[in-house]
């Protein structure tokens, strides 16, 4: 009778055992936290992007339109591609929401309601937002940065934050960086970056270019093209009271040279552009030599040594002029910058 017990008591110890053996294999496996876990993780790679994003070139691409009935908030994200592709209808001086920007669109500037290859397409914006912008010192989320679109390339005033159109071109934008893993910047996004001169940009080789290969759509006079209902353009102001103001992006000669060396003229494109660098940079020059609106920027760059080389706004932190952040040669001032640093 006590072998049996003890056969018995043996069988038992060795059930228990084998069943704590699988507990704690299933609870390391799973990993439940603990410090035998904590031991056996390793670190993640970074996500690598939807291979749909990328084109044979190597290029972002949009995500296919098509794609946007699957969103749960599809509506909201269509009206803010509605928004950037025809802002001067809804917000503009004759705008039937708001009559707040100086009716260009959005897409004026973002090429292809800002899904464009190196068009300055938003395909960058939900992965790097938000984040610390030097022009202000602080951080920006995505409203904030539209609100800078608004205030200084369409030259108006900003959206309410909570208003329905805000919130629609957020989640179109959002909807365009879906896949993009947080806090990359594929190739293709944004702007060109033309090679820099050796000399400065100069306006007047700018007016030979302006006048051979943008006068057909932009007028003589820089004020562009309206559509036949006059409310907005077909071809944007380069310059002239209803252009961009000198506070926004395209006021500085390296945006210019590059957006227009990747997109301008009509028919051109990153793949074959039709301007040199030189003449890219020298248009830029030119336009940006011409008369527009004007903008308080006392509040930006509030560390000036953030400024960038071709900021062409004083006091900075090096002793170039004026001149030669708005024209160049901009490789002095870089070489002073990483002497600085």
């Amino acid at each position: 009778m006590i072998r049996g017990l003890f056969g018995l008591l043996l069988v038992v110890f060795l059930l228990t055992l084998f069943v704590a053996g699988l507990v704690l294999s299933q609870w390391t496996q799973s990993g439940t936290p603990g410090t035998a876990s904590m031991q056996l993780s390793q670190p993640t790679a970074p996500a690598a992007p939807d291979p749909s994003l990328i084109s044979a070139e190597g290029i972002w691409q949009a995500p296919d339109w098509s794609r946007v009935a699957e969103a749960p908030n599809a509506s909201q994200i269509e009206y803010g591609r509605e928004l950037v592709a025809h802002t001067a209808e809804y917000l503009g001086p004759e705008g039937k929401v708001l009559r707040i920007s100086n009716g260009m669109n959005c897409q004026n500037c973002h090429l292809e309601a800002g899904t464009a290859p190196l068009g300055n397409n938003f395909g960058a914006v939900a992965a790097t937002y938000p984040k610390v912008r030097n022009r202000s010192g602080r951080s920006e989320d995505i409203p904030k940065r539209i609100n800078d679109c608004f205030e200084r390339s369409l030259n108006g005033r900003g959206l309410e934050t909570d208003s329905k159109e805000m919130q629609a071109m957020v989640a179109y934008m959002e909807w365009l960086g879906q896949d993009v893993p947080k806090g990359q910047k594929l190739p293709g996004v944004g702007i060109y970056e033309v090679p820099l001169l050796d000399r400065a940009a100069d306006p007047v080789k700018g007016k030979t270019v302006y006048d051979r290969q943008c006068v057909s759509c932009h007028g003589a006079d820089g004020l562009g093209m309206k559509t036949p209902s006059g409310t907005a353009y077909l071809y944007p102001p380069l310059w002239g009271p209803a252009s961009y103001n000198q506070g926004a992006g395209l006021f500085r000669l390296s945006r210019f040279a590059g957006y227009v060396k990747a997109n301008m003229p009509l028919g051109a494109t990153y793949k074959r552009p039709l301007l040199s660098d030189e003449e890219a940079w020298d248009l830029a020059a030119y336009v940006n030599s011409m008369e527009r609106p004007t903008k308080d920027l006392s509040g930006d760059w509030p560390d000036i040594s953030k400024k960038p080389m071709d900021h062409p706004f004083g006091p900075y932190s090096d002793p170039f002029s004026e001149e030669q952040h708005k024209y160049g040669p901009f490789q002095p001032i870089l070489a002073a910058k990483n002497e600085t640093k």
